[in-house]
């Protein structure tokens, strides 16, 4: 039986695409970085044989995702773009599909569990107390509620990551914020009736202790032990 050459896929990229994608090679080719000037409109206008309508376009998705801005008396500069902003814009859970908004979830818990080293190299003596102070509140509340609050989840995870000092981490995780409430939202009261395989619950109060005089190791096992409701629920539905 004879054998075909496999056919080229037809390409649907339009105009304006192209000169993004050929905009962007520009800079990589000539090793541009955030501060450096690039050429006019007509200037690439005329390079690539298209009209100053078809780059202004292209720049225009360019400077929205924050790769190049206006400076006066300068024109157009590269600039660095601000990745989680971007995020931002379109991290709504209400337009954000069930797979989407699963995935994010689990990258949340990938990063509670890989943030132990950061913890532990860069906690004061004033993060432990904060800590104290946001379990000994929790207690109080607990006492009074037999619910479970939200808030005092967001507030302690809150404050792990703000211990790590890593700027990007910690906007990541308050815009992550809304897709934890938004699954949170979703369980049933059966899915806080959870069973551990310890056979007990590692509260905020005993990973706050590990912290204070655990290591690392210790405290990412009590972490995923804390966190083992949502990595089986996760896993049950996979």
């Amino acid at each position: 039986m004879k054998k075909f050459k496999k056919l080229q896929p037809v390409e649907t990229l339009s105009l304006v695409d192209k000169v993004e994608l050929r905009l962007l090679e520009f800079f990589k080719e000539n090793e541009l970085e955030p501060g450096d000037s690039i050429p006019k409109e007509l200037e690439f206008a005329e390079t690539l044989g298209v009209s100053r309508t078809v780059v202004r376009e292209a720049l225009l998705r360019l400077r929205t995702l924050g790769l190049v801005e206006s400076k006066k008396h300068r024109g157009m500069i590269l600039t660095e773009p601000d990745i989680i902003t971007n995020f931002e814009r379109i991290l709504d859970p209400s337009l954000l599909g069930m797979d989407i908004l699963k995935n994010l979830f689990e990258l949340r818990l990938i990063l509670e569990m890989g943030m132990a080293d950061f913890l532990f190299e860069r906690k004061t003596d004033k993060d432990l107390l904060e800590l104290q102070e946001i379990v000994e509140a929790e207690e109080k509340a607990e006492a009074e509620k037999s619910h479970f609050s939200l808030d005092r989840e967001i507030a302690f995870h809150g404050k792990l990551y703000e211990i790590s000092q890593n700027k990007t981490l910690l906007r990541f995780q308050k815009l992550l914020l809304p897709v934890f409430e938004y699954v949170h939202l979703k369980n049933k009261p059966e899915d806080f009736e959870y069973r551990y395989s310890s056979g007990k619950f590692v509260t905020h109060k005993m990973l706050a202790d590990n912290i204070r005089m655990g290591t690392p190791e210790t405290f990412r096992n009590a972490m995923r032990q804390h966190l083992e409701p949502h990595f089986d629920s996760i896993f049950k539905s996979s």
